[in-house]
């Protein structure tokens, strides 16, 4: 889904984008799917939560050996990515004040993960060598748009 773009109204949304950001894509992807949809103020207040460690983050696909949290099934924790993704949803609800929209009457209405650039690194090793241990990024996309 790289390059991917929304037929969208600028009159009646907002997006934002988090480029290369230092998180995982596993999780960025799991969160944005819990968060697609839901209006923003509840979209920002899971994430808190989940950095607070009182909601875990369903895990839906990679999730063997990942327990099981109550009422969810596999989940985790991940703080970094939910930290990183609310930083980019209230600067899209910034951008939405900043067009005179009703920020609190907003939904997300895209929320994606995309893989970013990689980040070449290496580990060193034994008698002189080294193995790669490159960092991946990955660049946050979010459309809010005003519920009607």
């Amino acid at each position: 889904m790289v390059g991917y773009t929304m037929e969208a109204d600028a009159d009646t949304t907002s997006r934002a984008i988090g480029k290369e950001m230092q998180i995982s894509p596993k999780f960025s992807r799991e969160i944005c799917r819990m968060l697609k949809g839901k209006p923003v103020n509840d979209a920002l207040k899971m994430l808190e939560e989940v950095v607070e460690l009182t909601r875990p983050v369903p895990i839906r696909r990679y999730n063997i050996g990942v327990a099981h949290k109550q009422g969810v099934g596999p989940g985790r924790y991940p703080v970094k990515a939910a930290k990183a993704i609310h930083k980019v949803i209230e600067s899209a609800k910034s951008n939405a004040e900043y067009k005179g929209l009703d920020a609190d009457n907003m939904r997300v209405k895209v929320v994606a993960a995309h893989l970013g650039r990689t980040i070449a690194g290496y580990m060193p090793r034994a008698h002189g060598r080294s193995t790669p241990w490159n960092q991946q990024t990955v660049n946050i996309e979010v459309i809010l748009e005003e519920m009607s």
